[in-house]
């Protein structure tokens, strides 16, 4: 009796063992891939309680969340020959996990593969831009990031290794210790230059102006004076033609008054007149 009972234990604690051995759980965020002999052979990527085959099988855990990879600073040679020290960073996830584990095993497998891709396509995209494109906040800089993102997209949809690049972003581009006062003095020598410069186009420019309103105005100037001339002219003339119709009407009169304005003339500032007695002007001033 006593062997049975400790039979019937036994069979339950077996149980137990296999029935433990069946389940496995899968946690939100997570995948859980089952491997026969080490192959992966199926992938759960709902949460919630699953079965496999005891002793047979067994799983691990994979992240289904987004991953940053921070990589390591590299120094790198632009298009115009500068070394400069660039720092970036890759958003990743894990979309196929029966064909990560195939070829890279591991997170750490998958990093090192990603890491590679992209340091390649900095490198590369890199030497072929100048070093002010790369450190300047502009479209091209932003440009620079989507061409490499799309270069280790492909390169890695090309080895196929289940992974998704989501964005690679360049955070940090700095000079190595030893260039930096070089290539600030060059910069500031740059700076100098391209000032000197603006200031001389802005002079000329200055001058040219200056010029163009100068002329402009002796342009009017000439203009007003050849008009005053004009209206001058037309005024005398006007003058003349109404002294001949007063002539033509009264001669005697128009004589006469020609005759008191010279004498306002000739005696405005008391002068000493020395005139022939018989003259026809000494006659009339003496009321002959």
């Amino acid at each position: 009796m006593k062997t049975k009972h400790w039979s019937i234990i036994a069979a339950v604690i077996l149980l137990l063992i296999v029935g433990a051995g069946s389940m496995f759980i899968v946690k939100e965020g997570e995948y859980k891939v089952v491997l026969r002999f080490g192959e992966a052979i199926r992938t759960v990527k709902s949460p919630g309680l699953n079965f496999k085959l005891p002793f047979i099988e067994n799983t691990t855990v994979l992240p289904k969340y987004q991953m940053t990879m921070e990589s390591s600073p590299g120094q790198i040679l632009t298009k115009d020959k500068k070394p400069i020290i660039v720092d970036n960073y890759t958003i990743w996830r894990i979309v196929d996990p029966e064909k990560f584990i195939k070829t890279v095993h591991n997170v750490s497998g998958g990093t090192q593969r990603i890491d590679e891709a992209v340091y390649n396509s900095v490198r590369r995209k890199l030497s072929e831009v100048n070093y002010d494109a790369i450190i300047s906040e502009n479209t091209e800089r932003g440009n620079i990031n989507d061409e490499i993102t799309n270069d280790v997209i492909t390169t890695l949809q090309r080895d196929d290794y289940g992974i998704q690049i989501v964005d690679v972003r360049i955070k940090r581009t700095d000079l190595p210790e030893g260039n930096k006062q070089s290539v600030y003095n060059r910069m500031i020598s740059d700076r100098e230059s391209m000032a000197a410069r603006y200031l001389s186009e802005g002079d000329e420019e200055s001058r040219k102006m200056t010029s163009k309103a100068d002329r402009t105005a002796n342009e009017l100037l000439a203009q007003a004076e050849a008009d005053a001339k004009k209206i001058v002219a037309e005024g005398e003339k006007e003058a003349a033609v109404i002294y001949n119709k007063a002539y033509g009407k009264d001669p005697q009169f128009y004589n006469l008054y020609r005759t008191l304005e010279s004498y306002i003339v000739t005696m405005k500032n008391q002068p000493v007149i020395m005139m022939p007695i018989d003259s026809p002007y000494a006659k009339i001033l003496l009321g002959q």
